[in-house]
């Protein structure tokens, strides 16, 4: 991390985007107060970590990338344990364990063993257990990764119940839908500093367009970028070659289309999207595959 700023609200959903060693995981080390900052100034809660680890730690819920649970226990002894951690006396775990399981549906599994549930399942207890402690700030890191599409939306209809509930979260994400979908605001951060920063449709608004034509072609017949842009001219806001395809950002695309149309461009096919939080990302970082 190179030096980055920003203000996380209270009640806000917030994410952190970014390329496979652009620091956000450095960043959501430092908030958990897990590693120390080497300058700079970072408050957390209102809290300096450096000299109040602990009782931020008591205020904060963390849900890691990687499912921690104890497999050899049931659900409701992987939620008891983890209130040992925060003090809290048995009564008071029993009565937050039947609440959380409630919340993330999982009621009717308090009984059974963590290796005998599906990974959906497995991360919802993951983030019941994060926020045994009742915390105000939780940090989500990946918490959807490898699931099936019905349970990734089970899972941000809950972070959105979180939210409404006034509990501040603050999320990493690869997937650029989830992000959209869920996030209030969010930076984009790239090689350690940031380099877009806001509410998802603003970003969208500003780095890209409304729409995206994208046209298709043989590969041998693909057109370079200048030849496209030759065609569509200032109907476009962002041409982009990849492969066999032609992107073009436009708020109008029944005009690029008219253009291309009526050119010698010849695309195979061709189909009118919505822009996305994607095509910012990738407009942003590149499409070059970083390990």
């Amino acid at each position: 991390v190179r030096g980055i700023d920003v203000d996380v609200q209270r009640g806000e959903l917030f994410g952190f985007l970014g390329p496979n060693g652009a620091g956000k995981s450095t960043t959501m080390r430092m908030i958990g107060t897990t590693t120390p900052r080497t300058s700079g100034d970072l408050s957390v809660l209102g809290m300096e970590p450096a000299t109040h680890a602990r009782e931020i730690k008591s205020r904060l819920g963390v849900v890691p990338q990687d499912d921690t649970l104890d497999n050899d226990l049931s659900v409701a002894q992987n939620l008891h344990v983890y209130g040992r951690y925060f003090g809290m006396s048995k009564s008071a775990i029993a009565a937050r364990s039947a609440e959380l399981l409630e919340f993330v549906q999982l009621t009717d599994r308090r009984d059974a063993r963590v290796e005998t549930l599906s990974g959906g399942m497995k991360r919802r207890l993951t983030i019941a257990r994060g926020l045994v402690n009742d915390p105000e700030l939780v940090i989500l890191d990946e918490p959807t990764t490898g699931l099936d599409p019905q349970a990734r939306h089970v899972l941000w209809d809950k972070l959105a119940e979180l939210r409404e509930r006034g509990v501040t979260l603050i999320l990493t994400t690869h997937y650029m839908d989830e992000a959209e979908q869920l996030c209030d605001r969010l930076v984009i951060i790239n090689e350690g500093v940031i380099i877009a920063q806001g509410a998802p449709a603003s970003l969208i608004a500003e780095h890209v367009a409304a729409e995206v034509v994208e046209l298709r072609f043989a590969r041998t017949d693909t057109p370079s970028e200048d030849a496209v842009r030759a065609v569509v001219g200032d109907r476009a806001r962002r041409v982009e070659v990849v492969a066999d395809r032609a992107l073009v950002a436009t708020d109008d695309a029944s005009a690029v289309l008219h253009a291309i149309e009526t050119s010698t461009l010849a695309p195979a096919g061709d189909f009118t999207r919505r822009a996305t939080l994607e095509d910012v990302f990738l407009a942003l970082t590149g499409r070059q595959l970083i390990e």
